[in-house]
């Protein structure tokens, strides 16, 4: 993994930092010195002492958990204003947080859409908004949303879940024009197939069919997408914003 100077002592807040891609991108910035922030539910208190102590064994400068929901707007409000008053302004913001509950179109129920759409692209949405305010106190900020492959091309039993990737790519698209004189950034990745629980879990038949489309013959790695986001954080990319980065093995071309 590259290092990045800047990134050191830089605060920035990840979304579902507890599992799979999002405590991979947690964990490539404590070992790059950042002061890791990352939002934990009510309830979640040991889980988030357990993140916690994993990021500064790991070498982040601090690590600080904030309680909210991304459906909660005055959670987030109240925890982001109290991180700021404390430890300043955040530099970085990453939308990883995502559900999703794969239904043919003729099966979809509102409460499952609703579900999908408030966290994927409505939460994301509202917690740059609420970010935004401090963003423009601090300098050479970047925003890194985590859309998907199938927010690019679709995909069976997935309309809900696709809709809400496409949409966070619409929401990069217009956030990265409007805080550019800002010097703020902001980009969106779109990974494949990543190993991860739920690619675990798969079925070693359904796991061939997958690997046989994917030209590079594999999936992704959760190390592959830290690195990205790593990247795209840094001025090592500091000319770069409102793209849309597929990590994919070459699955979408």
């Amino acid at each position: 993994m590259a290092t990045y100077n800047d990134l050191k002592n830089k605060k920035v807040l990840i979304t579902g930092a507890s599992r799979g891609i999002g405590l991979e991108i947690a964990k490539s910035l404590a070992t790059q010195g950042a002061h890791v922030v990352f939002n934990y539910r009510e309830g979640k208190e040991e889980v988030a002492k357990e993140v916690e102590a994993k990021l500064k064994e790991l070498g982040a400068s601090n690590v600080t958990g904030l309680m909210f929901d991304l459906n909660n707007e005055e959670q987030m409000k109240t925890a982001v204003n109290d991180f700021t008053k404390e430890y300043g302004p955040l530099e970085g913001l990453v939308n990883n947080a995502g559900v999703s509950k794969d239904s043919l179109i003729l099966r979809t129920r509102k409460a499952d859409l609703d579900a999908i759409i408030d966290t994927n692209l409505k939460g994301a949405i509202m917690l740059t908004s609420i970010c935004s305010r401090g963003f423009l106190k601090a300098e050479n900020v970047s925003i890194v949303n985590i859309s998907s492959i199938v927010g690019l091309m679709g995909n069976i039993s997935q309309t809900a879940y696709s809709a809400s990737k496409a949409g966070l790519i619409g929401a990069t698209k217009s956030v990265a024009k409007e805080l550019a004189s800002r010097n703020i950034r902001c980009n969106a990745i779109c990974p494949g197939f990543i190993e991860t629980d739920m690619t675990d879990s798969l079925e070693e038949k359904a796991k061939e069919a997958y690997i046989a489309s994917i030209p590079t013959s594999r999936f992704g790695s959760t190390e592959d997408v830290s690195n990205l986001v790593c990247f795209l954080l840094s001025q090592a990319s500091g000319y770069i914003t409102g793209e849309v980065i597929k990590i994919d093995g070459g699955l979408y071309i």
